[in-house]
């Protein structure tokens, strides 16, 4: 934490050839530090060499929503990895560990317009502590909480879904609405792959091909449709009733044609994610299962949870999860393929959705959004605190877009865009 006048600002301070700025300094470490021009790092130092193995650079954006590259490691455990691996190194290691915690506080006469204090306000005039990314736009028209966000390839509309029963189409050059349609139902969730956008409705999924206009109906469903995602050819939708709905992809009909249907959760399937060969469904029956996408069969329950799991991620060799229990878990596969947690990272609050990305250096970047109306921005694997994104109500949706975009879309209806800032270039001299 920095200071600059009053204000506060998140700050993470580069390398310094001075010797002595090598010590990181205890009391920043324990959260508590108020030197201005502290002599030693507010940082912590880089992890050996590695440590950074397992780090993926892919630059590119994944074709999944929530995702990083098109990851293919979950299926065995790397030889030289162990539990005591980089995994929350940066704050003393060890499973459970905790991030230092920073209050922060968005100004309310700010976000009304009226604050008089200026620059030498306490709280924040920002929606963010974090000097690597700015807000660009906040798209507004939605009334109700913002379930989905789907950016279609070769189109340049963004599609939001809402609770208000709407999908909104954007105009990503004016940032102006250029659609609202009427859906007659509390739109679930989103997903866009290639041409295809697809909404997920209460027994039903709509799907659109925006090149070929091509508009259809897959119905049959047991309640609201919660999370989509698309692997190998299918398309899987979980489903309220607790069963994971399948539909196979045929090119000469341009149609999806009903494939299976996956049972064994008992409650609601809220999160999907598609990784190494596998389909991970997570539900609110507190469970994580691992199904085979050659055969749809379940290969694994995962019950280390104890509340509703929220979200799935995929990352290098490593699935993550979170929870309203307040934690993320790191999964690794043991020589036999089973998977097993290898770290556990506590919040203060329950945690609604995780969505990986890689920042302006292609460094691996972990967005979690908490209950608390905030998101929490993440450096993996060490977790360490890049900074927080504010809003008036939780964020339930965040999509990556190209060249360093990404949207955020909250309980009050609005679709905020952000952009990753480059990284000041080194001095020559």
């Amino acid at each position: 934490m920095d200071v600059d006048g009053n204000r506060r600002v998140f700050q993470r301070l580069g390398p310094s050839n001075d010797n002595k700025q090598q010590k990181v300094c205890f009391h920043w470490r324990a959260g508590k530090c108020n030197r201005f021009q502290c002599p030693y790092l507010h940082r912590e130092l880089p992890q050996p060499q590695q440590s950074q193995q397992y780090i993926s650079n892919a630059a590119g954006t994944s074709k999944r929503p929530h995702g990083f590259s098109d990851d293919q490691h979950l299926t065995r455990r790397n030889p030289s990895f162990s539990n005591t691996s980089t995994w929350g190194r940066v704050h003393g290691g060890g499973v459970g560990g905790r991030v230092v915690k920073r209050a922060e506080k968005v100004c309310n006469y700010w976000v009304q317009g009226s604050c008089s204090y200026g620059d030498k306000c306490r709280f924040l005039h920002s929606w963010c502590t974090c000097d690597c990314f700015s807000l660009l736009t906040q798209l507004e028209g939605h009334q109700k909480v913002v379930s989905g966000i789907a950016l279609p390839s070769g189109s340049d509309k963004l599609y939001s879904g809402s609770k208000d029963e709407t999908v909104r189409v954007w105009d990503c050059q004016s940032g102006q609405c250029a659609g609202v349609i009427n859906m007659g139902a509390e739109v679930g969730c989103m997903l866009s792959e290639g041409p295809w956008v697809f909404v997920g409705l209460p027994n039903v999924v709509k799907a659109w091909n925006i090149q070929t206009s091509t508009d259809l109906s897959l119905s049959g469903l047991g309640g609201q449709v919660y999370a989509l995602v698309v692997g190998s050819d299918f398309l899987f939708a979980g489903i309220q009733d607790g069963t994971i709905l399948v539909w196979k992809f045929n090119a000469a009909s341009n149609c999806f044609e009903p494939a299976a249907s996956l049972k064994g959760h008992t409650l609601a399937v809220v999160t999907l994610v598609v990784g190494a060969n596998r389909l991970y469904s997570g539900s609110m029956d507190h469970s994580i299962r691992v199904w085979s996408l050659e055969t749809l069969q379940c290969l694994q329950t995962l019950t280390e949870h104890t509340s509703v799991v929220m979200s799935v991620l995929c990352w290098d060799q490593f699935l993550l999860s979170c929870s309203l229990d307040k934690t993320i878990k790191v999964w690794v596969a043991t020589e036999s393929g089973n998977l097993e947690v290898t770290y556990t990272h506590n919040e203060e609050h329950g945690l609604l959705t995780l969505c990986g990305m890689h920042d302006s250096e292609a460094k691996p970047v972990l967005l979690c959004s908490c209950n608390d109306n905030s998101v929490r921005v993440y450096d993996l694997p060490s977790f360490s605190e890049r900074g927080k994104i504010f809003a008036k109500q939780e964020v339930r949706s965040i999509q990556i877009g190209p060249g360093g975009l990404f949207f955020t879309g909250d309980g009050t209806g609005k679709v905020r865009v952000w952009q990753w800032l480059a990284e000041p270039a080194a001095s020559s001299g």
